[in-house]
């Protein structure tokens, strides 16, 4: 069983940048990872997401822009830059992994989730 252990969330201001990480408990060979966000009274909803190579990338509209995603693949690891925050993108993310390595929008698609680490922008 695979686990996800998600770090690098915090307080920042308007503006401000974080970097989250993801860590694996076995490889990820062939599986696409992803982050999702999740807000109070709010749906969890697709952020990004990276296939095994790295080839294809996928951002929700709303980070487009401002947020980067990258793995390393010899640590379980995926990143997730994001910069210029502003207090809309306050929410707890979530690192998952696709076994089917589309990495698709679809949060039924994801099987591996990690605990979640918060993120928060003040104004």
């Amino acid at each position: 069983q695979m686990q996800l252990v998600e770090s690098g969330g915090g307080l920042v201001q308007a503006g401000g940048s974080l970097r989250l990480s993801c860590v694996a408990s076995t490889r990820t060979f062939n599986y696409a990872m992803g982050w999702f966000r999740q807000a109070p009274g709010k749906e969890r909803e697709f952020v990004a997401s990276i296939t095994w190579t790295g080839a294809y990338r996928s951002y929700a509209d709303s980070v487009k822009g401002r947020f980067t995603i990258s793995r390393d693949n010899g640590k379980n690891t995926v990143y997730l830059q994001m910069n210029s925050l502003t207090p809309e993108d306050s929410a707890v993310y979530y690192c998952a992994v696709d076994r089917s390595g589309a990495g698709g929008e679809a949060i039924a698609a994801w099987e591996y989730w990690g605990q979640g680490t918060q993120v928060t922008v003040s104004s």
